[in-house]
């Protein structure tokens, strides 16, 4: 594996960048992005900074003063960025989501969302690892999840000119407050309430499953996590679930960690197509490095290195 660039010297002029959340120590970004800095041999430092929800305002009031170049949002704050924006692009509107953060020439923050674009790129026509690349439209789509991130989902697969959307939640009141947030612009979305489907009864989600091109779980299920041992070897699909994929169906799971995720490892058992999120991340990333910078030469595979670097604890 390549050696990602190291970063430049930090002085007097280093201009600062950098990721906001709660928690936010864990992130990848500052890896990818100081890689993509130094490549660039821009005089920036990217930081990680936990922010409480109650700060949200403050900080970024404080980071516009001291002239920061940009900044990425994560959980929980993409909701209340863009309540706090002075602008948002089209696209942030109808989310109602920020990730990111560029500074506009009369103050404030212009607020904009790069997952869109971030997750779509692994299922682009032009090298695309899903569906072995053909073309998406009159397709199937089911989405596991109606949080926050399945918004920036199904936009990319509205974009994508998919036939049917399904969302699965096991919420009904927060599905259906899902729909009437995304049905403005994805009006043909469809709610599939999401219970626990005895094996020898195949429900609505296996008939479901059985139709569908292309799974996205956007849900935390399967996620590695500290505090919890047993988190990584879950799915949020039992196998009997993924067996009523056609063949060649893919399945994308936004979690990288770890790699892969037991729901992956399931669907490559099923001979499915598997794809996490890790390039999703890298591309969101360099997406917004773009804006900030103006630079249309930002170094996604130097990112990529080093993201996976991070991730492989070297």
């Amino acid at each position: 594996m390549a050696t990602p660039p190291t970063a430049t010297a930090i002085g007097g002029g280093t201009a600062l960048a950098g990721v906001l959340g709660d928690p936010v120590r864990h992130s990848l970004s500052p890896a990818m992005h100081n890689a993509a800095i130094a490549a660039l041999g821009l005089d920036w430092a990217y930081l990680a900074l936990p922010v409480k929800a109650a700060d949200l305002a403050g900080v970024l009031l404080a980071l516009e003063a001291l002239d920061c170049r940009g900044l990425n949002v994560t959980l929980p704050h993409k909701q209340a960025a863009a309540e706090l924006a002075g602008e948002l692009t089209p696209l942030a509107r109808r989310l109602g989501a920020v990730n990111t953060l560029v500074r506009r020439e009369g103050g404030g923050w212009l607020g904009t969302n790069t997952d869109v674009e971030g997750f779509l790129a692994p299922l682009r026509p032009a090298g695309a690892v899903g569906h072995k690349g053909r073309p998406w439209s009159a397709r199937e789509a089911l989405v596991l999840g109606c949080g926050g991130s399945a918004r920036a989902v199904v936009a990319g697969l509205v974009e994508l000119g998919l036939g049917r959307i399904r969302v699965a939640g096991r919420n009904r009141t927060t599905l259906a407050h899902f729909l009437d947030i995304c049905t403005a612009w994805a009006p043909g979305l469809e709610p599939l309430p999401w219970g626990q489907e005895p094996v020898a009864e195949p429900g609505p989600l296996a008939a479901a499953l059985a139709r569908t091109d292309l799974v996205v779980n956007t849900t935390p299920v399967g996620m590695a996590s500290g505090s919890d041992p047993g988190a990584a070897s879950r799915s949020p699909l039992r196998p009997d679930q993924l067996a009523a994929l056609p063949p060649g169906a893919t399945v994308y799971d936004l979690i990288y960690t770890p790699r892969p995720t037991a729901l992956l490892r399931l669907a490559r058992e099923r001979g499915c197509t598997a794809i996490d999120g890790l390039e999703m991340l890298v591309q969101q990333g360099a997406a917004a490095l773009r804006l900030w910078s103006g630079r249309r030469d930002v170094p996604v595979a130097a990112m990529r290195v080093a993201a996976l670097a991070r991730l492989e604890g070297h």
